[in-house]
């Protein structure tokens, strides 16, 4: 059976499936509330899978399978986006949030059925409940997708399955089940996008930006799938495989990357990308300063280490130390969103790269860098770093990112959803900068009452919940595109139901958390 704790997530996350049919209510609602009944049922088979070993691959063992929370992201982030879109008249992306949720829910549903078919014995009555939520997803879809967004879905669905098989099998026990299916769901996505848009340019359509963010995404990761099949008849840690490294490193940028991306905004991507980071003398100021974090933060990774190597060898990094990220990247997010949105999109993206190559020197012990970078992050892991992988901070980032990356513009008339949807690109800071990181410190500094069934507090959740409403607060004062239109009792309930899910849920939070709570401000 499952235990409390996953009992009470399991609740948190229907709550929020119920609110957002409440407010949406139709065909697609309908369909998200089947989808979330029977991943309840199917967790139970994975949970047992897992327990027994009896996973084809191997998953991270420090947790759940949070098959729930993961299934319900993308299908509600489609429902929600294809309202909005809905409500500002703009078509194009109102079925664009259509194949969105309809492609979230097929892939839950592939992974759903994955687990049912390999238990044994085979479990009646959750392939009774798995196939009726089946059949009135796929009735819906019948009724509402068209030819070509019908192929555009089973694309993603055929990337999802050879990524999954390539990936879970190169990097066991880096994801959960709900982790694989939220993180490899959306890159096979993004994949999907990418290939679309390449072959349909049309010269002057599509914000470069929007491109930028596909090119690197796409780029980094076939970049990493390279380098493994090589690694795999080459020795990476030697001086001729690094040099090669970093030599295919610039073949592939300069002669695939660049040229991709040329095609698809039909400029020089360098100039537009200098041009574009400099236009104006607040995006110099801005880029001055995230520079100054960016050294503070290398700084305090400079500091542990030296105290490592005076006291002990077997020094870990505190939960508070590990929380000083957090601040910092408060510190830069904040005001990007604030004065330029734009760049922060940019800015992001190129983070992301930049995280993500890091990785892959610190993991194929690419020399110069690769040992030390495994030296330097080794202080900074956790249970939840148990795979091959270092990932918490690409993810921390990708928290704070997401929101800002998924905001529908094109829907947003004047820049801003009204009501709680002007929140949506604080999602990141509020649910993970602030929430995540004031119930952590004041949790293990002065928590004694504990939820049922973990080691989170009554005390953490609650400041966390009281420090993200002064949040809203102090971003009303000083963002003035803010408009909230009176629905603080929306605000309150959302920001409640995130924390609740941070205190009971054993998945990513710093992923998980803001892609919720910008669900609700969309809703």
């Amino acid at each position: 059976m499952l235990n409390k704790p996953v009992l009470v997530e399991s609740l948190i996350v229907f709550v929020i499936v119920l609110f957002v049919h409440a407010v949406v209510w139709d065909r697609y609602s309908w369909c998200a509330v089947a989808l979330a009944v029977q991943a309840f049922y199917v967790q139970f088979k994975w949970d047992r899978l897992l327990q027994l070993g009896g996973a084809v691959f191997q998953f991270r063992t420090a947790a759940n399978s949070g098959l729930l929370p993961a299934s319900m992201v993308i299908p509600l982030l489609g429902i929600v986006m294809k309202e909005r879109c809905k409500s500002a008249g703009i078509v194009y992306f109102e079925r664009f949030g259509i194949v969105v949720a309809s492609t979230g829910m097929l892939v839950a549903l592939f992974l759903s059925v994955i687990a049912v078919g390999i238990t044994k014995p085979v479990p009646t009555n959750t392939c009774i409940l798995t196939g009726i939520a089946g059949s009135i997803i796929i009735y819906t879809m019948k009724h509402s997708l068209t030819v070509s967004e019908v192929i555009e879905v089973l694309e993603v669905l055929l990337i999802f399955v050879y990524l999954s098989m390539i990936l879970l099998y190169l990097l066991p026990r880096c994801f959960t089940p709900g982790e694989a299916l939220l993180v490899l769901g959306g890159i096979s996505f993004v994949l999907n996008q990418l290939i679309k848009r390449s072959l349909n340019v049309i010269e002057g359509r599509g914000d470069p930006i929007d491109f930028f963010l596909l090119v690197a995404v796409v780029g980094v990761i076939l970049l990493g799938l390279f380098f493994t099949v090589l690694f795999i008849f080459m020795d990476s840690g030697t001086w001729i495989s690094s040099m090669f490294f970093h030599m295919m490193t610039a073949v592939l940028g300069l002669g695939v990357i660049m040229p991709w991306l040329y095609r698809l905004i039909q400029r020089n991507p360098l100039f537009w990308l200098l041009q574009f980071l400099f236009q104006t003398q607040t995006r110099v100021y801005l880029l001055v300063y995230w520079t100054f974090l960016a050294a503070s933060a290398c700084g305090v990774v400079l500091y542990q280490n030296a105290k490592r190597s005076s006291e002990s060898k077997k020094h870990q990094a505190s939960t508070i130390t590990r929380k000083y990220f957090h601040f910092i990247v408060v510190a830069t997010y904040v005001p990007g969103l604030i004065y330029d949105r734009q760049l922060l999109y940019v800015a992001a993206v190129l983070c992301l790269a930049v995280f993500i190559f890091l990785e892959y020197i610190r993991y194929f012990r690419i020399k110069p860098f690769g040992q030390t970078l495994r030296h330097l992050l080794s202080l900074f892991l956790d249970e939840r770093d148990s795979g091959p992988l270092i990932l918490t901070h690409i993810y921390l980032l990708l928290g704070m990112s997401l929101p800002v990356w998924l905001f529908p513009r094109s829907c947003a008339p004047k820049g801003t959803l009204p009501g709680a949807g002007a929140l949506v690109p604080y999602s990141g800071v509020l649910a993970v900068g602030v929430g995540d990181t004031i119930a952590s410190v004041f949790g293990s500094t002065m928590g004694e009452i504990k939820w049922p069934g973990t080691k989170k507090t009554f005390e953490g959740t609650m400041t966390a919940i009281f420090a993200q409403i002064i949040a809203v607060a102090l971003i009303l004062i000083f963002d003035s595109s803010v408009n909230l239109n009176s629905s603080y009792a929306w605000i309150l309930a959302s920001v409640s139901l995130v924390s609740l899910l941070e205190a009971y849920t054993t998945q990513i939070d710093n992923l998980l958390l803001p892609l919720y709570l910008q669900i609700m401000f969309m809703a």
